[in-house]
């Protein structure tokens, strides 16, 4: 077997670490953390505290279905379009939440929840929108 320089070493140790860097990035789409522009502060929702409640399991589940999909369910007779997790991008179910633009938001349809229960909202909703899914993650896929 021929010895290999100490140049190419470097490249083979090199690529080795790109590769793993790279699968390191991808095997989890699903994100760790958000920004919350309404409290300006970092939001941890895959450990910790908010990681149950932000899951499809979670307090942000149970409110979607109960509250959100309460009137935007399909066939629904209030005019109002179908939703759910993967309609938006999870920057765009921030959007929502910090600008507060939508008629659910402007009517006083959101006053029902605690300051507390629209954040976990909105974590569920940006934990569980379009670009994270992931086929090959076990927690994402089903």
């Amino acid at each position: 077997m021929q010895k290999l320089s100490a140049r190419q070493t470097t490249v083979i140790l090199l690529a080795g670490l790109l590769a793993l860097v790279w699968t390191l990035g991808t095997v989890h789409a699903r994100p760790g953390k958000r920004y919350d522009e309404g409290s300006q502060m970092c939001r941890f929702i895959d450990k910790g505290e908010y990681d149950w409640p932000s899951d499809h399991w979670g307090q942000g589940a149970r409110t979607f279905k109960k509250v959100c999909q309460g009137c935007h369910f399909k066939g629904n007779d209030k005019g109002v379009p179908f939703i759910h997790p993967e309609i938006m991008s999870s920057e765009g179910w921030n959007k929502v939440f910090s600008k507060k633009r939508k008629a659910c938001a402007k009517d006083g349809s959101w006053d029902v929840l605690s300051a507390n229960e629209l954040l976990i909202l909105n974590d569920y909703l940006y934990r569980n929108a379009n670009d994270t899914y992931d086929p090959n993650d076990a927690d994402s896929c089903g």
